[in-house]
């Protein structure tokens, strides 16, 4: 079975740090790319960083840029995403969602259950 546990959310302050995690289990971890999106309140779904698995290239949105940095540990199947530099509007819950490729096509997708960052003072 396939599960992928995000951790790391939390409140913060304006300019503070969070780094979170998102441990996966149950596949060949690194055959996927990773990505990780956000959801703030009233607000759509939002890609925020994508973590290529082989070949492929690193991903941020415009809105993170210069602050938020990806990385990834394929022997201990997690993805890390370091939040810097914080403000109000990073407030959301922060998804991952993993995705194997064939031929140019989704093959599998799987995502986790999301964890809440609040940055608020």
């Amino acid at each position: 079975q396939v599960q992928l546990v995000e951790s790391g959310g939390g409140l913060v302050q304006p300019g503070g740090s969070l780094r979170l995690s998102c441990v996966a289990s149950g596949l060949v971890f690194s055959m996927y790319t990773v990505y990780w999106y956000r959801r703030a309140p009233g607000k759509e779904r939002e890609l925020v960083a994508r973590s290529p698995s082989v070949g492929g290239t690193t991903y941020y949105a415009d809105s993170v840029k210069g602050r938020f940095t990806v990385s990834r540990d394929n022997a201990r199947s997690t993805v890390y995403l370091q939040m810097n530099s914080l403000t109000p509007e990073d407030t959301a819950v922060y998804y991952c969602n993993a995705e194997l490729m064939g031929s140019g096509f989704v093959v599998e997708s799987y995502w986790g259950r999301g964890t809440q960052v609040t940055v608020s003072s």
